[in-house]
């Protein structure tokens, strides 16, 4: 057993050493991949910072000012301007400086004229952008500026004459300490050098103006005929290069003096003439690939100890199994006694159980049956009106109007039963096929039912049912039964208030009809919005109804595939929202 363990503890380790290995290689790599990203977003943005002036003085040299000048380079009030032009222009474009320069690489003009590190008479005929542009070429160059001391790049143009001939040069300075700013925020390190490897712009500081590649004799002498760094001391970093896993590594010291192992990767700017560097340093990337083995290693550990803890186990569940199987028997007979306990209470509960329903069933009916009377009572009331109506009638001889009272009073016979029918079907789904109804015409139907009700609430009903009201799609009797119960509700919320007005609007939208009755009433509680669709639920006082009628309109609506919404209005007052279909095609069709 020890044997096999030692084994398996000098296999860990080695598998340790393995993931070590491989874990250091990804994250060099993927640290390259990172550095390569922003290797490639620098260049980007640097190329897109120059392009940005690179046309700016071809544009300038074309300027009849300009040539005028040069052509006469010692009219005070030409220079004045120009120095004026030159200065507004520069601040325009966000240039670091602009100025003119004679053919003899005198500054006759300058944007920073005003300044103590002027430009205006310093000669610049060494500067190779200078010597290119009086070519007849366009000039760029980096440098250290001699006269400022501030690092710039350099764009000139040449100023032609009418004849084509090279009257002067305009040149353009940017500065770059802005860009080098930007880039120490981040957690790489980034550096540029010039042809001849010398460290420009860098986010350390200690690197600027020291050299990657060797200085030798032929270096210095290009150096200094160009006076690119001007008396800026030129030094050697003396990097070392290595490579780990096809990733390029390069030891270097920092300003502090510092060695550190960094991830390198550079590409060249050929237009500009410089090499970009971004440099990663591996000292958080080994660091974590340590902690990721360090975690394997620890999850490892823990793996042998559960194997071990397992065997161990083992050797122990015999005894614990024999313990067990003693204790199991011991709890068959305690639960055997307790069973029989069980099934005499369920059988105790049982017949309450039984009881409790068959009490429910004798409230239900009586509350069932105070809710038909209270369905079918604003009916019986309209009939009986409608009847005493016809008997005077018939008393006067008039018998079309007597007959059409007894139509009335037919179609509320109508209307009872269809109530009773649909009582009787409160809890399954009606037979009644969907048909197209005309939606205004059942409002004014069941306003004549409900006007009973309503008088007696004293309550005033506005309509606003458009003309071009589209037909919907639902049954005419129960629809009617859904808007009389919710006018009947609306009465009952206004009763005994000042405002009594009662609003019913009908809107078309899209596929779907809406009609919202509103009342002035207190609105419906928060507290009982949820439950106010439910069946038997109500506010009403003990005998003033069961609260099916809700309960069956809802249901009503859902059987029309519609819907029965109840809200608070924000000037008070609660609103019962009918949602109706559009009457299709085909069932206008079929009608």
């Amino acid at each position: 057993m020890k044997s096999w363990f030692f084994l398996l503890v000098a296999g860990a380790v080695a598998l340790i050493f393995g993931v070590e290995r491989i874990a250091s290689r990804n994250a060099l790599e993927e640290g390259q991949v990172r550095a390569e990203t922003t290797l490639r977003q620098t260049v980007n943005a640097l190329e897109s910072h120059l392009s940005r002036f690179e046309a700016l003085p071809a544009l300038l040299a074309q300027d009849d000012a300009v040539r005028a000048l040069l052509l006469a380079p010692r009219d005070e009030a030409r220079i004045a301007a120009m120095n004026r032009w030159l200065a507004e222009t520069n601040a325009l474009v966000e240039s670091s400086d602009l100025y003119l320069i004679d053919l003899a690489g005198d500054t006759i003009a300058a944007s920073n004229h005003a300044r103590p590190d002027s430009f205006i008479g310093q000669n610049f005929s060494y500067r190779p952008y200078f010597t290119a542009a009086r070519d007849g070429g366009l000039g760029r160059y980096f440098a250290l500026g001699t006269t400022s001391g501030v690092r710039g790049y350099y764009f000139a143009s040449p100023v032609r004459g009418d004849a084509g001939q090279v009257l002067g040069v305009v040149a353009l300075k940017i500065g770059v300490d802005a860009i080098e700013a930007g880039w120490r925020a981040r957690d790489y390190s980034i550096l540029v050098t010039d042809p001849e490897g010398v460290v420009f712009m860098s986010t350390d500081p200690g690197w600027l103006y020291r050299a990657l590649l060797p200085l030798t004799s032929d270096r210095l002498e290009r150096l200094a005929a160009t006076r690119r760094y001007s008396d800026a001391r030129l030094e050697e970093l003396q990097p070392s290069e290595t490579q780990s896993g096809g990733v390029a590594l390069m030891r270097l010291a920092d300003g502090a003096g510092t060695s550190r192992e960094l991830i390198a990767t550079q590409t060249p700017m050929p237009r500009a003439g410089w090499t970009v560097r971004v440099l990663l340093d591996t000292a958080p990337i080994r660091a974590q690939a340590r902690l990721a083995v360090a975690a394997f290693g620890l999850l490892l550990l823990v793996g042998l100890l559960l194997a071990w803890t397992l065997v161990q186990r083992r050797a122990r569940l015999a005894e614990r199994l024999a313990i067990q199987a003693a204790a199991q028997a011991d709890l068959e007979r305690q639960v055997a006694e307790r069973t029989a306990d069980l099934t005499r209470a369920n059988e105790d509960l049982h017949r309450m159980q039984a009881d409790l329903v068959q009490a429910g069933k004798l409230a239900a009916l009586g509350r069932m049956s105070a809710a038909l009377s209270h369905e079918i009572n604003q009916p019986l009331a309209a009939a009986r009106n409608y009847a005493d109506s016809a008997g005077l009638l018939i008393d006067r001889g008039d018998l079309p109007r007597a007959r059409e009272n007894i139509g009335l009073i037919l179609g509320l016979i109508d209307r009872m039963a269809a109530i009773a029918r649909h009582l009787r079907n409160v809890a399954r789904k009606p037979n009644e096929p969907l048909k197209v109804v005309d939606l205004a015409a059942v409002v004014q139907d069941a306003l004549t039912i409900a006007q009973t009700r309503l008088n007696a609430a004293g309550a005033t009903v506005a309509l606003d049912l458009p003309a071009d009201l589209p037909t919907v799609q639902g049954g005419p009797v129960r629809l009617q039964q859904v808007i009389v119960n919710v006018l009947s509700n609306a009465a009952d919320a206004v009763e005994g208030l000042v405002d009594r007005r009662i609003e019913v609007t009908a809107r078309s939208e899209g596929q779907e009809v809406t009609l919202a009755i509103r009342d002035h009433g207190p609105g419906v509680a928060p507290a009982i919005a949820d439950r106010i669709f439910d069946p038997f639920f109500t506010t009403k006082q003990v005998g003033s109804g069961l609260g099916l009628g809700l309960s069956i309109s809802y249901n009503i609506m859902k059987d029309f595939e519609g819907d029965l919404r109840v809200a608070n209005h924000p000037d008070g007052g609660a609103v019962f929202t009918l949602v109706l279909r559009r009457a299709t095609a085909r069932a206008l069709a079929a009608e």
